[in-house]
Parts: C-alpha cells; structure tokens; sequence
C-alpha cells in the first residue's frame, strides 16, 4: 500500500501485517528536510522505529511536483536535496538494499507521440533531469502516476475503449519496433519510459505508483467503467509488461483505498476509492 503521510496510528496497525509499504514525504516537509540532520532524524522516528515490524519497501519524497503547477512549484528546488538526505540517512541506518528512495512524478511532465518519441517538457527539464540521474546513479527506480482516464479526458473524441483495456484492436504502431499498443495505460508508461532514457535513466524501472478511474462526477466517471478499468488493470499489469519494456509484471499501485469525500478540486476527485469511505464496504468486486 501507499501512505502519503507518515501517519504514526496507521504506522503502528501495520506493525506484522506484512504489508509493503510506500511511504511519502509530504510536500510540505520538503523544506524541513534540507537540513540532514532533520533527515536522519525523519528516518528514525518514521522508518527504523517500526523496523522489523513494518515492510518498508520506498520512501516517495514528495509527490507531482511540477515547475508549472502554481500549487507545487514552491517545492520544485527541495525535492533533490531531499532525496539526497533521505538517501543518506537510509544508508547510515544500513537499509539501502531493503528501502528505495525515490519521488512521485506523473505522465503530464512528458510529451511526445508515439510512445518512442516521449520527452519531458522543455520547461521540467532543468527540474526533472538532476532527479533522473541521482536515481540512475544509485539504481534506484522512479515513482509515476499514470492515469489514461485524463489523457482520455484530454484527447478530443478520445477512444474510450482503448482507455479502458476493451480495445478490440491494435490502436496505436509505433514504427520504432514496430510497437502494437491497445490500451493507453502501456502508451503513457512507454511514452514515459522513453523520456526517462533521453534524461539519462536508460535502466531506470518506472514504479506505477498511481492508477485509478472515477465512479461518479465527470464525463464517463461511473462504477461500471471504473469497475472495468481497475480489473482489466490488475489483469493486465500481471502480465509481461509494455510493449517497450518485456518479460515482467508492472508493479502498480491502485488509486485510492477511499473515495475522498472531503476533497476539493474537480468532483471527480472525490470518487476514486475502491471503498465508501461512510460505510466501508467496497465499490467493486475485485480479485488479486
């Protein structure tokens, strides 16, 4: 599971679970942790306190930080420094063969089309490209949100099928290897993957550590397609990965536990959950 906030009531119930665990630094903690004492000292209440008790398996220091998001680019020169703290304080406490360190970024950094010709933006190059190399130096993998319900949203007279892994056909050939893609989730990972490699990250393992679709709010937000989304997903990432990157399951976070009913922003944003949050009982049958 991930956990955006290192919650300690919600740390200590995960105590023997054997649960994995993504593990974020808030955004608003960035600062704080440029400092490497504050670092070391973040580890140590947040991770090696409940060691062995707790999977830790990545720290996400910090989360969509985008330099042309007016609510995230405050944070856009603290997330390396941070990474590089963190990093270091996971190493001192000997437990960097067991916690990855990495941050949470998303498709909307990228741009570019067929998936072979994906690139950052120009304007999150100076931003995104440092973070590409400290991860390939360190073989460490990076942290994307990939969401095809708002690149679906963002296409005029998008496929819908194709967003949701219904596709009867080949939708997109990319002429570099010859590529068959038929759903857009493996068009966006690969799209991404590609940038990553331009950045200086050819061996970089791309996390999923977002994907999700509304059930209620928006334009083709209901349960049905949201139900069929997330299991064609499961489905799918078991599999042999992307077109671009073969022969292994995508390891993929779904988004999110809970609708978030008291979220602001669009009303889509609050009917993401696999469960409702008043009665706790599930939106969707679905098996692992």
């Amino acid at each position: 599971m991930r956990l955006y906030d290192p919650v300690q009531p919600v740390l200590q119930a995960l105590r023997g679970s054997n649960i994995e665990l993504i593990l974020d630094v808030p955004n608003t903690q960035l600062r704080s942790l440029q400092n490497p004492a504050a670092a070391r000292t973040w580890v140590r209440d947040n991770v090696q306190n409940y060691i062995p008790g707790v999977r830790f398996r990545y720290i996400a220091v910090g989360n969509e930080v985008d330099p042309n998001n007016g609510g995230t680019s405050q944070y856009v020169n603290l997330v390396l420094p941070a990474m590089r703290n963190i990093h270091d304080a996971i190493v001192a406490a000997g437990l960097q063969n067991q916690i990855k360190v990495s941050t949470a970024t998303y498709s909307g950094l990228t741009s570019g089309f067929p998936p072979s010709q994906g690139a950052f933006r120009d304007n999150v190059k100076g931003f995104i490209e440092p973070i590409i190399r400290f991860l390939a130096q360190n073989n460490l993998p990076l942290l994307a949100n990939i969401y095809p319900y708002f690149s679906y949203l963002g296409t005029p007279q998008g496929d819908l099928q194709y967003a949701l892994f219904t596709a009867p056909n080949v939708v997109v050939t990319d002429s570099v290897g010859n590529r068959q893609y038929r759903n857009l989730f493996d068009a966006l990972l690969d799209t991404l993957y590609s940038a990553v490699e331009r950045s200086g990250g050819p061996n970089i393992e791309i996390v999923v550590s977002e994907s999700g679709w509304p059930s209620s709010g928006g334009t083709e937000a209901s349960a049905q397609n949201a139900g069929t989304y997330y299991r064609n997903l499961i489905n799918h990432v078991r599999q042999n990965g992307t077109p671009k990157r073969q022969g292994r399951p995508i390891e993929t976070y779904l988004f999110a536990m809970y609708d978030e009913n008291l979220k602001g922003g669009a009303e889509t944003e609050k009917h993401f959950g696999l469960f409702n949050p008043t009665n706790q009982q599930p939106k969707y049958q679905l098996r692992f």
